[in-house]
């Protein structure tokens, strides 16, 4: 699904030769830096950096990745796919995703914002009423990746729908570095490639994104815009789960939003009430 050599290619592509301080002129043809100004830069030599990139080269020390990470100006959340990327036979498979029932609890006491439990696939395992009321869906199938790529219908509850597409993308190749023998993640990625070019346009770009808290918009079609934000809990012994709370700051219309939400749901009988999601095989 992801590997080193594919994401070395794409990001010595994006350097520009000026800002590492090699001349260029009209005639150069390639697209950011060369092998050998790679390798040059980074201090190993051109054969063992082309060997990288041909997938040819096993097990490159902490002090090459790190340099290469220099050179090709990485990120921390880069950096850190850069070095599971060279220990990829190292890693496990990916948990079942079982939720405990003590989590589910938790999801119970949070009654005014909504609040997901979601896997490395973005499969919704569990999740509260308002995230039920949210989605206007019961919750029992959901993965938001393929709600917001594939379902056409569904793209106006996204206000960033762009931005969106960017963070998810960022977040499954995270995913597919962390747990490289998943089938069934190697299966969403496959399907989301078939089925949207935006997905596989931005695959191909090979740019990862940490998923951690910031504001998400939504325009539901019951109660209009809903500016909230997002934060996301990494729950303990579960390194495949996290827990995501989407909180209306207090007094704000978003707030006035959710519950109206709330008390429309409540007048539907239509609660969309926790669940937990079955493992698909």
């Amino acid at each position: 699904m992801d590997d080193l050599a594919s994401f070395l290619r794409t990001r010595r592509s994006r350097i520009d030769p000026a800002s590492a301080g090699i001349p260029t002129d009209r005639r150069r043809r390639v697209e950011g830096l060369r092998r050998e100004e790679v390798a040059h830069l980074s201090g190993v030599s051109v054969d063992y950096y082309v060997r990288l990139e041909q997938g040819r080269a096993t097990q490159p020390s902490e002090q090459v990745l790190d340099a290469l990470a220099r050179v090709l100006g990485l990120d921390e959340t880069e950096r850190g796919h850069l070095h599971r990327l060279a220990r990829q036979r190292r890693r496990a498979k990916a948990p079942n995703g079982r939720v405990r029932p003590e989590l589910l609890r938790v999801l119970d006491l949070v009654a005014d914002a909504p609040a997901l439990i979601m896997d490395h696939r973005l499969d919704v395992l569990a999740g509260n009423r308002l995230a039920g009321l949210l989605y206007s869906r019961p919750l029992r199938g959901l993965n938001t990746a393929r709600h917001l790529f594939l379902e056409e219908s569904e793209r106006g509850l996204y206000a960033g729908w762009e931005q969106c597409t960017l963070d998810v993308v960022g977040h499954l190749r995270l995913a597919a570095g962390r747990f490289p023998e998943d089938p069934r993640l190697a299966s969403l990625i496959g399907e989301l490639a078939m089925g949207s070019e935006r997905f596989r346009r931005l695959w191909a770009r090979a740019d990862v994104r940490a998923r951690t808290h910031g504001r998400k918009s939504y325009r539901h079609p019951l109660v209009g815009a809903l500016d909230l934000h997002q934060e996301n809990f990494a729950l303990p012994d579960e390194p495949s789960m996290e827990l995501i709370v989407l909180s209306a700051a207090p007094g704000s219309p978003a707030e006035d939003g959710l519950r109206l939400l709330a008390a429309l749901g409540a007048e539907s009988g239509d609660p969309h009430p926790v669940v937990n999601a079955p493992v698909r095989e």
